[in-house]
């Protein structure tokens, strides 16, 4: 298992606050080291998750929470 998948499965996940309350639409963010953050469906979580810079997460969510398309 290399470095990543193993801190990707010891992650503390936690359901984003926008997420649907009637289960249907989960995400889970978790934060890993170097300042990244990863994405997943917390429906399907043997599906790969995204690990994206924090650079690059933070602006996305700039553009959520302003409604502009990325």
């Amino acid at each position: 298992m290399d470095g990543v998948t193993q801190e990707l499965a010891n992650a503390q996940w936690r359901k984003s606050t926008l997420s649907g309350d009637d289960g249907s639409n989960c995400v889970e963010v978790a934060h890993l080291s170097g300042r990244r953050r990863a994405v997943r469906d917390s429906k399907d979580r043997d599906r790969p998750a995204l690990v994206f810079p924090l650079t690059e997460w933070t602006t996305f969510l700039d553009h959520v929470k302003t409604d502009h398309p990325a």
